[in-house]
């Protein structure tokens, strides 16, 4: 048995690994997109590194687009078997892929209209819509704890890891040889005082762990100060300073967070009359998909569902649907919050809205999330005097600032504390995926101290032995 690294790997998107059983038998775990790396994002979205007819089974841990973005690229090259996944998640895979396509066809679009007036060969999308259609008659789902045969010899069990609505662990039971091989693939751990999920779960003692890492070598702040410096924010920026204050949000996930908090500083009366806009037709779904899957939050939050019927939902809050409302939000003065996909800044509305009021100094952009370092998001956190966005230089007059304590990944402290269910000395290795390498390295050291003897930290499309298995 091998396990082969086909994204996230020294890197923390384009999740893709690969289990090679004896039988000759290859279990893709997650098919993610890379984000935010700059020009190598495309070719390294494009080359695969693997044979996806070569795929027998795929399973998915959570619906993030890291994770899953390249699902129907997978079947437009070859692949046509079952797409295991979560309930929840596979809701979640239908709205972001339908979404994602349209990026990849309106990006194509674009670009191809300047090679076309400079005579250069145009390009295709990664996928389209349709591609994207045919991924969801090929999804499966298995509730959490439920013991499911994948095949002859493989069964799986999804464990809560608390991430995003639907994450789960992988847990595998392989039998080869005669002997069971217990591998388990964390996906990306969640928090375990997390505002609206519950914990992650303990999980079966494991032979092999594979393990993200995106926040190895941090502490996060507590998640109950993110409330006020997210207040703190408003007031200043929208009440003080009469200007906007633009938010980038992931649409899942992080845009459920922000809007739970308004909610809440309403309830206490602390919530400023202004207006708070959620520019993102994708987050106006994913919220409301969120909405069906109440068992999946924590106590507090389901607490506060039998006093509030609506937990992301306040007065002054506005959807914004067509493109041409949100063009309009960039011409008004008034002070207002802009909650805008994507997270990393790199893409979507929030990009147009960060380049129309960075040179402003009464705006803020407050970002509030993991940022790849060659996003624009990465970009702005060293606080640059000027910034390039759509290949125009902006001079950068709008303060700065971010909330670390929302991230939907665990801190180092999380994270050992979901290993603290295993026994080290019975975890033969522990691979470090989904992280920046120096991160890792801190992170490595961390879980030596701990008893994990043997943990590696695979490259790009690297191929490892399980060893003897006894």
């Amino acid at each position: 048995m091998k396990i082969s690294f086909h994204g996230a790997a020294r890197t923390v998107t384009g999740s893709k690994h690969i289990i090679h059983l004896s039988s000759g038998k290859k279990i893709l775990l997650d098919c993610g997109m890379f984000q935010g790396m700059g020009k190598e994002t495309l070719s390294l979205n494009s080359e695969w590194g693997f044979e996806p007819t070569e795929i027998d089974h795929v399973i998915i841990s959570h619906a993030h687009i890291d994770h899953t973005g390249l699902l129907p690229k997978l079947v437009k090259d070859g692949y046509d078997g079952k797409i295991f996944c979560t309930p929840a998640t596979a809701s979640l895979i239908k709205l972001l892929l339908t979404d994602s396509a349209h990026i990849q066809e309106d990006d194509v679009r674009y670009i191809n209209k300047h090679r076309s007036k400079e005579g250069r060969p145009l390009i295709e999308p990664l996928y389209t819509e349709e591609d994207a259609l045919k991924v969801f008659s090929m999804l499966e789902t298995i509730p959490y704890g439920e013991h499911f045969r994948v095949d002859k010899g493989v069964e799986l069990m999804y464990t809560d890891c608390g991430h995003i609505l639907g994450s789960a662990a992988v847990n595998l039971k392989i039998y080869e040889n005669g002997k069971n091989v217990r591998i388990t693939f964390s996906g990306d751990i969640g928090r375990y005082r997390d505002m609206l999920l519950k914990s992650p779960e303990e999980f079966p003692q494991a032979d092999y762990i594979i393990m993200e890492s995106t926040y190895g070598d941090k502490l996060h702040e507590l998640v109950t100060v993110a409330s006020d410096k997210l207040l703190n924010h408003i007031e200043e920026t929208c009440i003080q300073n009469k200007g906007k204050l633009i938010v980038p949000a992931f649409s899942l996930g992080r845009t459920q967070e922000i809007l739970y908090m308004l909610n809440r500083l309403e309830l206490e009366n602390r919530l400023p009359k202004i207006k708070y806009y959620v520019d993102s037709p994708l987050s106006m779904k994913v919220t409301n998909t969120v909405k069906k899957y109440p068992d999946h939050f924590n106590g507090n939050v389901r607490n506060l569902l039998k006093i509030d019927h609506d937990v992301f939902d306040f007065e002054g809050l506005h959807y914004i649907e067509s493109v041409d409302e949100s063009i309009a939000l960039n011409s008004s003065k008034e002070p207002c919050v802009i909650i805008s996909a994507s997270g990393m800044a790199e893409a979507g509305r929030v990009k147009h809205h960060i380049a129309n009021n960075i040179s402003e100094a009464r705006n803020m952009i407050l970002l509030t999330g993991y940022c790849e370092p060659r996003s624009l998001g990465g970009r702005l956190k060293l606080q640059p005097a000027e910034v390039k966005i759509f290949g125009t230089t902006h001079i950068v007059k709008a303060g700065i600032d971010e909330i670390t304590s929302l991230s939907a990944h665990g801190d180092y402290d999380d994270m050992c504390q979901w290993l603290a269910c295993q026994n080290p000395r019975h975890i033969k290795k522990l691979f470090l995926v989904h992280g920046e390498y120096d991160v890792q390295m801190h992170f490595k050291e961390r879980l030596i101290r701990k008893g994990f003897a043997d943990v590696e930290i695979p490259d790009m499309h690297q191929e490892i032995g399980l060893g003897s298995m006894e």
